[in-house]
């Protein structure tokens, strides 16, 4: 199965509706911050071993990198 628009679209939804029940029922937002950013880093780890090599490995860390910062 390839990853597609779709597919990215359906995880940001997620991600927001989870970031959005949590502060509702009264989550400080830093452990909001905190709980799904481990989740994007399980997701890119997961990716990189499903992608395989030393390579992938990098370039999703350092995506992972550069969209945590810009959201900080």
């Amino acid at each position: 199965m390839r990853w597609d628009p779709t597919h990215a679209l359906i995880l940001l939804i997620a991600f927001l509706a989870l970031g959005t029940l949590l502060f509702l029922k009264g989550t400080p937002t830093g452990a909001i911050l905190a709980l799904l950013g481990g989740c994007g880093a399980v997701g890119a780890g997961t990716l990189a071993l499903a992608g395989g090599g030393r390579r992938p490995l990098i370039a999703v860390l350092a995506e992972v990198a550069m969209r945590s910062g810009t959201g900080r």
